[in-house]
C-alpha cells in the first residue's frame, strides 16, 4: 500500500508503524512550525492516523488521545514558529542576498494578513507549505502575539481534530477504505481546500473587496 503524498513516496501505514504515536505528534509539530517540516504530509498523515486509530493501530483505538495530541502538537509547532520569526526572522529577511528569506515575503505576508485579517492564520492551516511558513512570517511581520495565539489554537484544533476525526469516521463507516487510500486522499484534498476556497469566494463577492 504505497502512495505518493506531496510528491514524496510515502506509505502512511508503515510511517505510523515506524514512528508510533509520539512520532506522529513530532511530525505534526515539525510540519506545523519548523521550516524543515514543510515537505511532510500533514493533512494525509492526520487522516491516516484517524483511519488506523479506528483499526486499533494507534493509542489502542482511542481517537480522543490521537486527535487532542495532534492538536496540541500543531498549536505548539506554530507557537515555536511565531517565536522564531519574531526573534530571528527580521535579521534573516533583511538579507537581500538570501535566496529563501527575502523582505518581499514580509510585505506579501502583511498584505495577506491585511486582506484576510487574523483568519489568515486559520486558513493557512489548510494549505501545505504555507502553514509551515505562516507562523514564522506572522512573527516577522509583528502580528499581535495574543491575537496570533487565539487564531492559532482555533486553526490547530480544527485542522488536527478535523482530519483525524474524518479518517476515523470514514474508517468506521466504510471498513474497506484502508485498502483504497488513493480514493480517500481525494476526499482529504477536497476537505483541506474547502475552507480556503470558501473564504476566497466570499471575499471576492464582498462589496468591500470590490471597493
Amino acid at each position: 500500500m504505497r502512495h505518493v503524498l506531496l510528491g514524496v513516496g510515502i506509505d502512511p501505514e508503515r510511517l505510523l508503524q515506524a514512528v508510533g504515536l509520539f512520532g506522529l505528534f513530532a511530525v505534526i509539530f515539525a510540519e506545523s512550525g519548523i521550516m524543515l517540516g514543510f515537505f511532510l504530509p500533514g493533512d494525509s498523515l492526520l487522516f491516516a492516523a484517524g483511519l488506523f486509530t479506528y483499526r486499533g493501530d494507534l493509542a489502542g483505538g482511542n481517537i480522543v488521545v490521537v486527535s487532542l495530541g495532534c492538536a496540541v502538537a500543531a498549536v505548539a509547532g506554530d507557537q515555536v514558529g511565531y517565536a522564531f520569526g519574531k526573534r530571528v526572522g527580521p535579521s534573516m529577511f533583511s538579507r537581500e542576498s538570501s535566496k529563501v528569506f527575502k523582505p518581499i515575503y514580509v510585505t506579501k505576508a502583511e498584505i495577506f494578513f491585511g486582506r484576510y485579517g487574523p483568519k489568515a492564520v486559520v486558513l493557512a492551516r489548510f494549505v501545505p507549505i504555507v502553514r509551515t511558513f505562516c507562523p514564522i512570517v506572522a512573527g516577522v511581520s509583528g502580528m499581535d502575539h495574543r491575537r496570533f495565539t487565539t487564531y492559532n489554537v482555533l486553526g490547530g484544533v480544527v485542522w488536527a481534530v478535523g482530519f483525524t476525526q474524518l479518517g476515523y469516521w470514514l474508517g468506521r463507516s466504510f471498513p474497506g477504505i484502508a485498502d483504497n487510500l488513493e480514493l480517500a486522499l481525494v476526499v482529504v484534498v477536497a476537505f483541506s481546500l474547502a475552507p480556503v476556497a470558501f473564504e476566497v469566494l466570499r471575499h471576492r463577492r464582498s462589496p468591500a473587496a470590490e471597493g
